[in-house]
């Protein structure tokens, strides 16, 4: 029998709706994210304190919480230097891309939708890769970050919750294979394709 695949939670960040200027326009986002210490509860909607702003494409049952790999992170700090010139020197802290889980251990081509992440005391299924929106172009900086998410592949996940529970930095966790009709990466080249054409 194959080893599971497994990975570690570095840490878990929550966000409030604020306001946020998109292309000129004030909109209000929660994607901004904070981390918090300690153990988080995780209900069938979400980390305990984390809010949505426009819950007709973020949150509910199936994108209740977004993860992200933190391997990303340094590629998507030197697309926004290089982008931005000198601009965007500071640092990309968990959270900055609107992601509720920093994981470590476990990329996109490696998921499949259907697959659950079992840290034991709780349970996230994959559902779908994220699809970036103005919002995200916004938060980076620059009008191409959008497309880079889709092109690149580096854009996290979501999660619907399968067993609820307390979870906190530190966290292991195993992946327990679905179906594995559809990966997370072909997903998202699929969704790609509608949207770059």
């Amino acid at each position: 029998m194959p080893e599971l695949q497994s990975g570690r939670l570095l840490s878990l960040q929550v966000g409030q709706v604020a306001p946020l200027m998109v292309a000129g326009r004030k909109r209000m986002s929660a994607i901004g994210k904070t981390q918090v210490a300690g153990p988080v509860q995780i209900g069938l909607m979400g980390l305990l304190g984390d809010e949505q702003a426009d819950p007709s494409v973020h949150g509910g049952l199936s994108k209740a919480v977004y993860a992200l790999p933190a391997e990303h992170l340094p590629w998507w700090q030197a697309r926004r230097q290089s982008q931005g010139a000198n601009l965007f020197e500071e640092n990309l802290h968990p959270g900055f891309l609107g992601e509720n889980l920093s994981l470590q251990g476990l990329l996109e081509q490696d998921l499949f939708v259907g697959d659950t992440l079992d840290f034991g005391n709780v349970a996230l299924r994959v559902t779908q890769p994220r699809e970036p929106c103005g919002k995200f172009n916004a938060v980076m900086g620059y009008a191409l970050a959008a497309k880079d998410m889709v092109q690149s592949g580096r854009c996290g996940f979501y999660l619907a919750v399968a067993q609820t529970g307390a979870l906190q930095a530190g966290a292991r966790f195993q992946v327990i294979p679905g179906a594995r009709a559809m990966g997370v990466a072909e997903a998202l080249r699929h969704k790609a394709w509608k949207h770059l054409r």
